[in-house]
């Protein structure tokens, strides 16, 4: 009997039998990819006694030719109300126009954390030497940082009322030519994110976490994450993790927690990713790291993401590349970023069963060679399929 996803009391989902899920199309290659995905997910559901009943929402293209409204209150109040949502990619406009409909989705709803795991499928081709030592969490935070959207443009009367009250208050002389942004960073939101970086390695068994973050040059936001980070640690934590100041790099059988600068990160993850596990940063590092992480890996288009608010039990799963209007509706790109989002759902939900066979299947047809345009033309021997027929490839290896 299908019904609603819920909060427990235990501060657990409650998944019924058939669990009502919406879903947002996408624009663009949404109409290529999103069925080839759900077929995937539904019959690796049904392969373990599942079936989900899907209900479309809209947003983006779809939603403004059909209601004039980029983001229906109806689409929210159904993301709401079941708790549990996925969706392709959507359209933002670059230097104007209307608001990442992405980032207002993750901070209407809240959904603090951004998962992004990171590893590589054999066979995939890869522009570096060993692709398959990279196997990483990222937790990016969401909801704060430079995308929280507080900000004026260049030469208009914000701009000059806001330089003006920064130089009379602070001192701080800024360009009459400067569009400017407001940075924050609380603890609240640094927490809440190191948090539950925290207690996803303890739940996944991995040992090693790093803070990543620009404490050097921005002590007082992104160093003061750092920090909260550590006191985290000792507060919450100290049965099962222990900073690298408080124990020299010898954990033991705890979880090591260190920090890097960004920077040194963006290399170390290229140079020796063996050494990452799970990694919690803010927004605008999160963005880079994960997508240049990606890119070891096989590219944006097999990356999954997840947005979640772990307190509320509200996860939204996306496919994290763009549109690609010119390959709409030709039945060509790979599906495999909402397809792996649907995975990371699956798991979200408890359908580990199901979850896992995804990604066996999807293993097995790459190694066949049985890959899409954007693979086969990397690879000696492929056999190109489009995008409906790699998801057909992958429901006869379930």
């Amino acid at each position: 009997m299908s019904g609603k996803i819920t909060m427990g009391a235990d501060g657990k989902l409650v998944v019924p039998d058939k669990p009502l899920i919406p879903f947002i199309e996408g624009d663009g290659t949404g109409v290529d990819i999103w069925p080839a995905a759900r077929l995937v997910l539904d019959a690796a559901a049904a392969k373990h006694g599942h079936e989900v009943e899907w209900v479309e929402v809209l947003a983006g293209e779809k939603a403004y030719n059909e209601t004039g409204d980029w983001l229906p209150t109806e689409t929210i109040d159904s993301l709401k109300e079941n708790l549990i949502g996925i969706k392709g990619p959507l359209t933002t406009p670059i230097g104007g126009g209307f608001r990442s409909l992405n980032v207002a989705i993750r901070q209407i709803l809240d959904l603090y954390v951004c998962l992004r795991p990171i590893r590589y499928f054999q066979g995939v081709p890869s522009p570096v030497k060993q692709p398959e030592l990279v196997n990483m969490v990222i937790f990016r935070e969401n909801t704060e940082d430079i995308y929280a959207g507080l900000e004026v443009e260049a030469m208009t009367s914000d701009a000059k009322k806001l330089r003006e009250l920064l130089e009379e208050t602070f001192g701080w002389v800024i360009r009459e030519d400067s569009g400017i942004g407001i940075k924050p960073i609380s603890k609240t939101g640094s927490q809440r994110l190191q948090r539950a970086a925290l207690q996803y390695a303890v739940a996944h068994d991995l040992k090693k976490v790093h803070w990543v973050h620009k404490g050097n040059i921005m002590k007082f936001t992104e160093g003061a994450f750092q920090r909260w980070g550590y006191e985290l640690v000792k507060e919450e934590f100290s049965d099962v993790a222990v900073s690298w100041a408080d124990c020299d790099g010898d954990a033991g059988d705890k979880i090591l927690v260190q920090d890097v600068i960004a920077d040194i990160a963006l290399q170390q993850v290229l140079t020796r990713p063996a050494e990452f596990n799970v990694v919690a940063t803010m927004n605008l590092n999160g963005d880079y790291l994960s997508d240049a992480l990606a890119a070891q890996v096989g590219g944006i288009g097999i990356a999954p993401g997840g947005n979640i608010n772990y307190m509320t039990g509200h996860g939204i799963f996306e496919a994290t590349h763009g549109t690609a209007p010119k390959y709409a509706g030709q039945d060509k790109v790979n599906p495999s970023s909402v397809l792996l989002s649907g995975v990371l759902m699956f798991e979200h939900i408890g359908w580990n069963d199901a979850a896992n066979d995804i990604v066996s299947a999807m293993e097995s047809a790459i190694s066949d060679k049985v890959v899409t345009y954007d693979f086969a033309r990397l690879m000696d021997g492929a056999t190109e399929v489009k995008c409906s027929e790699f998801a057909s490839a992958i429901v006869d290896r379930l």
